[in-house]
């Protein structure tokens, strides 16, 4: 049980973009706040090939970051992780989800095929990374649930669903009280296999947005999905072909649930199975048992189909997998969903080859493309293409062209919802090409251009690579009370029943914003709450815990040893000290006696000065240094060392007025062996006449009439008596011996013996 208490300070944030900055491809972006750096996704550039498709990562000391964090498996996002984890001095913690890890090394594996036939590279070394570089990545790498928070030396994130495709996350980082949110591709869509993405409980300061496409927006979905099937239908029928450059998962499986569902459906139209569905895809057929294992983690629709049939949605009926295309019988009509999306090269970019120069067939382009590839070039519509193997030979184009965009990212309208739903007050758009992201900055200026100049005023950035954003923020630091505290608080504010698991008790944080302020509304100012603050700096921990409770909660705390000084002034001789030192405590170690006071050592030689040095160590560790009348007292700080220290202030400042010290000094200290003997008693200075009035008069005070006194003449050494007659109470009091003499009344002898107590104090002199 805990309860929390803040205090704000200015820092700055920064971030900046390896890759993926006005571009879409070799997404990399790094976060550095309080003295911690994470990276998010680390791919390569679909449009081209060896080190010039990687993020910039000679602009960056990799070595630096604690956190990678990778959105999900397409090449883009996590093509060039091997790359970071075994060619460079990286040595961060690497986390996904677990789909993502289990499609990650199948994909990556045929990428390093796939990049080393298409480069004509001999030597490995010139390829981005190897299978053995693959493989020990993969076993670095970490997963994380969707819904948990991991925490890596004060590094707090979070993964929550993102729908693009499956295992897919967005993730909010807490560092230090800032949250930020990465969205990574998403999609808000729910269609026919994935949820759209979550909205996170909580507010983010900062949020970094993809911007794919811009300010477009898309048909609705079963518009996209009965285009898709007529366009299809027919071109199978005329006689035609149809190429789907698709990647090999994602998009993929949606268009095929699609196409399987159209197929049963009219399947006497289609031939009864003799118009073929392929997917060329090798891969797709090594991870398709991924699909069909993560049933659980895609939407309501897939799970009903996969209870109510007790059969696999992700085992198609009409669909077959072709790993090579010489086993490919190019009869009559078909459909082809091969990949890669890009047509850069593989089974997609053969196919194209080969039925692009037949005007009944259809090249369907169903995903984003980005600038720079054939998927992209071929939507112009040329004449001709370049061959793939001999870039002299020229290829006519005569083929149809389509596009119908499956691809799971965000429109407009979507985007501009989700942000605002978010409410961070900084909004950095990646993922995007220049034209499209500035447009859709402006409209988000434009949209939010009510807030600027208030505290609200949200700002958007669309920084390039390499250029850094900075934003100061007034970071939260949180105090928790545990412990005992918490029940002091509770009871203060009068509630009861608080289950141990609540993390903060009367805590509202406002609204998200760069301020980030949190407020205690129940707890006024005469509620006092004290304690001991252990801060953990590493991990933003700051805890306020009882003396009591400090072992419980950090027994990882060192111990230091703190040596407590005190000095006061005394008027008293130093064998009076001596003396009461050795009264109470008994184990006095002398360790310097200058003066002989102790008459253990040889008697020194006259000094000039009069303040010779005496030192003893009481119990064993306290120490007492007396120069001239300066009284300095050490001692190391404990329980047992703290009470002897206030023993032995408590005798330096009362030794003077006790009355143990008047009859010690009442007699000459003359020993041979020191030469300064101690002064006679200064009772003697005193009239004995003078002492027994001062008492007679404070008891006259007291009694008024009721008291007298006169000598006792039968006293053999002249004592004076005092008489108190009360009505039947009397009392006789010695005054020279200050004692009660007789007196038959408890209550009036306890009085009298209190008010003789008092006058000894008053009329002891000082020394």
């Amino acid at each position: 049980m805990s309860t929390e208490q803040t205090q704000l300070s200015k820092t700055a944030l920064k971030f900046f973009s390896l890759g993926g900055s006005n571009e879409v491809g070799r997404s990399c972006h790094i976060l550095q706040y309080k003295g911690k750096t994470v990276m998010l996704d680390a791919g390569v550039h679909p449009a081209h090939q060896g080190l010039a498709s990687l993020p910039f990562y000679d602009e960056f000391d990799l070595s630096k970051i604690d956190v990678l964090l990778i959105s999900h498996f397409h090449l883009d996002h996590a093509a060039s992780l091997p790359y970071v984890m075994q060619r460079t001095n990286f040595n961060g913690r690497v986390f996904m989800t677990h789909p993502t890890k289990a499609i990650y090394r199948w994909l990556l594996s045929d990428f390093v095929k796939v990049t080393s036939i298409g480069s004509g590279f001999s030597d490995k070394e010139e390829n981005l990374y190897t299978d053995e570089d693959l493989a020990e990545s993969f076993d670095r790498i970490e997963t994380i649930d969707f819904h948990s928070t991991i925490d890596v030396n004060g590094i707090k994130f979070t993964a929550f669903h993102a729908g693009h495709v499956l295992g897919a996350a967005m993730f909010q980082i807490e560092i230090a009280g800032l949250k930020t949110l990465f969205t990574g591709d998403y999609s808000r869509e729910t269609d026919r296999h994935l949820n759209s993405a979550e909205v996170p409980p909580s507010s983010s300061d900062i949020l970094i947005v993809e911007s794919t496409f811009g300010t477009a927006t898309h048909e609705p979905r079963v518009n996209r999905e009965k285009k898709l099937t007529q366009l299809i239908h027919s071109t199978v029928l005329r006689g035609g072909r149809v190429l789907l450059p698709v990647f090999a998962l994602g998009r993929a499986q949606e268009i095929m649930l699609i196409l399987d569902e159209f197929w049963s459906q009219h399947s006497e139209e289609l031939g009864n199975g003799q118009v073929p569905i392929f997917y060329a895809s090798n891969l797709a057929r090594k991870c398709m048992s991924v699909f069909q294992t993560y049933v659980n983690m895609m939407n309501d629709d897939i799970r009903k189909k996969f209870r109510d049939s007790q059969s696999n949605p992700f085992i198609f009926k009409n669909i077959s997998y072709l790993k090579h295309l010489d086993e490919f019988q190019d009869f009559g009509p078909s459909v082809m969903l091969a990949s890669p999306g890009m047509l850069q090269n593989g089974l997609s970019r053969d196919l194209l080859e080969k039925w692009c120069p037949d005007e009944k067939n259809l090249v369907l382009i169903t995903g984003y493309s980005v600038e720079g590839t054939m998927a992209k070039y071929i939507m112009l519509e040329p004449d001709v293409i370049p061959s793939i193997n001999n870039p002299e030979v020229s290829i006519p184009r005569r083929c149809q062209i389509e596009e119908i965009s499956f691809a799971a990212h965000v429109d407009f309208r979507e985007n501009l919802d989700f942000i605002e739903k978010i409410g961070a007050r900084n909004v950095i758009l990646v993922h995007g090409e220049s034209n499209p992201m500035g447009r859709l900055k402006s409209a988000l200026l434009s949209n939010f251009s009510s807030l600027k100049g208030t505290e609200d005023e949200v700002h958007v950035f669309n920084p390039r690579n390499c250029v850094v954003v900075e934003l100061e923020f007034k970071g939260v630091k949180v105090a928790k009370a545990i412990g005992n505290i918490v029940d002091e608080v509770t009871n203060a504010l009068g509630i009861h029943n608080v289950p141990t698991n609540v993390g903060k008790v009367d805590m509202q944080e406002e609204e998200a914003g760069s301020h980030n302020d949190v407020k205690i509304k129940e707890i006024d100012d005469e509620t006092v709450v004290s304690g001991i603050l252990v801060s953990d700096e590493k991990n933003f921990d700051l805890n306020l815990v009882s003396l009591s409770d400090l072992r419980d909660y950090h027994m990882d705390l060192s111990t230091t040893v703190l040596r407590e000084r005190q000095t006061v002034l005394i008027d008293c001789k130093k064998e009076l000290i001596y003396w009461h030192l050795c009264q109470m405590f008994g184990d006095v170690e002398v360790i310097i006696d200058e003066d002989c006071i102790t008459h253990t050592s040889e008697a020194p030689e006259k000094k000039a000065s009069t303040g010779l040095e005496f030192e003893v160590k009481i119990m064993g560790d306290v120490k007492l240094n007396i120069i001239k009348n300066v009284a300095t007292l050490e001692w190391s700080q404990g329980i047992m060392n703290d009470t002897v220290a206030d023993s032995v202030m408590a005798i330096l400042l009362s030794v003077d007025s006790s009355p143990a010290s008047v009859k010690m000094s009442s007699h000459s200290c003359n020993h041979d062996h020191c030469e300064d003997p101690v002064e006679d008693n200064v009772e003697d200075q005193h009239d004995d006449t003078w002492k027994i009035r001062q008492v007679a008069r404070l008891c006259t005070e007291q009694f008024g009439e009721c008291f007298s006194y006169k000598l006792d003449e039968a006293s053999p050494t002249g004592e004076i008596m005092g008489h108190i007659n009360i009505g039947e109470m009397t009392a006789s009091i010695n005054l020279s011996q200050m004692r009660v003499a007789k007196c038959e009344s408890n209550p009036l002898r306890g009085r009298i013996e209190s008010i003789l107590g008092i006058a000894s104090d008053l009329v002891a002199p000082l020394c």
